[in-house]
């Protein structure tokens, strides 16, 4: 588990391709690896991953086919800036919100404009996505803790201030950047919980249908 509060941002060293999937260096950047041993979990844009090796001032890892075709990870080329956390410990402040390091989707940036000190982004999320994210709830953008401003169908808005686009690599997000997404886990679990004992049907889905005859909707 991690808290979408970025740690360091550093650089991706070296790729290897191994038959389908990849073997990746990471250069740690400001990221202290003095407690980190190989087993241990850091998310890399916001993708959970085990540290394989660790060498003078980054770590290899592991990555899938699935996790390559599931997030942006597989757009990354050596020189690539990362964003990085470790796992966080009983003892972590949770300053951002409770994120799984499992990405949801495949996001995309529309549009980047300034609102006074801070930038004002728009993104698009994949439409399943879309009933998961609520004005002020939380998202995570490349493992990035963001506040929700405004929610337009598959459409939101987010507004970074000058102290996260200097530590995570927002500041490098342009219009038609691929972001990863993951939604609030709290969400996640309301879906399945108000399905009930439906839950465990095949292709269940928590439908205007079901919502209206459950009488969360008028019909």
């Amino acid at each position: 588990m991690f808290t979408g509060l970025i740690e360091a941002v550093g650089e991706v060293a070296a790729l290897e391709p191994r038959g389908g999937d990849l073997r990746m260096r990471v250069a740690a950047g400001g990221l202290d690896l003095s407690d980190v041993a190989p087993g241990d979990s850091i998310a890399v844009n916001g993708v959970c991953l085990t540290v394989t090796a660790l060498h003078e001032g980054g770590f290899w890892m592991d990555v899938s086919g699935e996790t390559l075709a599931k997030t942006t990870l597989g757009d990354l080329g050596p020189g690539a800036r990362v964003n990085l956390e470790k796992a966080l410990l009983p003892t972590t402040r949770l300053g951002g919100h409770l994120v799984s390091g499992h990405v949801d989707g495949v996001g995309e940036v529309l549009e980047r404009r300034p609102e006074a000190r801070s930038v004002r982004f728009r993104l698009r999320v994949p439409d399943p996505l879309a009933r998961y994210l609520a004005p002020k709830g939380s998202v995570a953008v490349d493992g990035t803790s963001l506040t929700v401003n405004t929610v337009d169908g598959a459409v939101f808005e987010v507004n970074i201030i000058p102290h996260t686009m200097a530590s995570t690599i927002i500041g490098n997000y342009v219009p038609g950047t691929r972001v990863n997404i993951e939604v609030d886990l709290v969400a996640r679990y309301l879906e399945r919980l108000l399905l009930g004992d439906r839950a465990g049907e095949p292709g269940s889905t928590l439908d205007r249908a079901f919502l209206a005859r459950h009488g969360f909707l008028a019909l």
